[in-house]
């Protein structure tokens, strides 16, 4: 006859004991047991197949899931976001809250409204106006699909909509890149307009209207790159954030200048 004991208790003189150690249970036969060979390789080998087990079970739940490429990414985004933002704190915020302002398009639109009562610039501003009211559009929806949160350390931030609670893509970075593209693309009709407008005293001719263009397209190409970068700077946004709206914002200058400019 088998029996089975607790840690606690001891089998008599003569019996054969075993014990399981990852069970804490005792098994001692008595003398006058008699056991065949199956029978005895049975009951020796019980402890070693039951410590496999166990073995097994805690190596399969213990191997944690690889996180996905997208995840990494997340990750990696946050994570340089977060070092920029903190690296660049020693920056005046008043001179990163002058560019948020400059690429509000609460600044924007009554601008160009207002500038279109010129006959001269408004072959320039109708398209720049469509485009304006298209990357508004296509950053709302986007905003809506992805929904992605903004940096937890985004501080002091007047939502104008409840679209603004969403991070991607940056509206700022896509309004003034397609502004600075839209600029680039329409420098020549922006020269036009310029010699339209000179009065015919002027002393500068067409070539120094061209410098003049030049280098007021150069302006506002610096001033897009400084707005987007401060959107990290200063919290807003996160780095693919900005570059998801930089690139839209050309994709959206491209489309109007070559489709909608007439």
């Amino acid at each position: 006859m088998v029996k089975f004991v607790g840690q606690d208790q001891t089998p008599a003189s003569g019996d054969l004991f075993l014990r399981t150690h990852s069970f804490g249970l005792s098994i001692f036969i008595p003398d006058d047991t008699v056991f065949t060979g199956e029978e005895e390789k049975k009951v020796t080998e019980q402890p070693a197949s039951m410590d496999r087990d166990q073995s097994s079970v805690a190596t399969t739940t213990t191997e944690p899931p690889s996180p996905s490429l997208l995840r990494r990414l997340v990750i990696l985004d946050t994570t340089l976001s977060l070092h920029l933002h903190t690296l660049f704190q020693p920056l005046p915020r008043s001179l990163l809250k002058t560019l948020e302002l400059a690429g509000d398009g609460r600044f924007f639109f009554p601008v160009a409204v207002s500038l279109l009562y010129s006959s001269s610039l408004r072959p320039i501003l109708t398209p720049l106006l469509i485009g304006l009211l298209l990357d508004l559009l296509l950053v709302g929806v986007i905003k809506y699909i992805v929904r992605r949160p903004r940096p937890v350390y985004n501080k002091g931030m007047h939502l104008t909509v409840t679209i603004d609670h969403w991070s991607f893509p940056s509206g700022h970075s896509s309004r003034v890149c397609f502004v600075a593209a839209f600029s680039y693309l329409s420098s020549a009709l922006i020269g036009e307009a310029v010699v339209r407008l000179k009065s015919p005293e002027s002393r500068f001719g067409s070539n120094g209207s061209g410098k003049a263009v030049d280098f007021i397209v150069l302006i506002v190409c610096l001033w897009s790159a400084a707005t987007s970068i401060s959107r990290v700077l200063l919290g807003r946004h996160f780095v693919f954030d900005v570059v998801s709206g930089a690139c839209l914002g050309v994709l959206e200058a491209l489309f109007v200048f070559h489709f909608l400019r007439h």
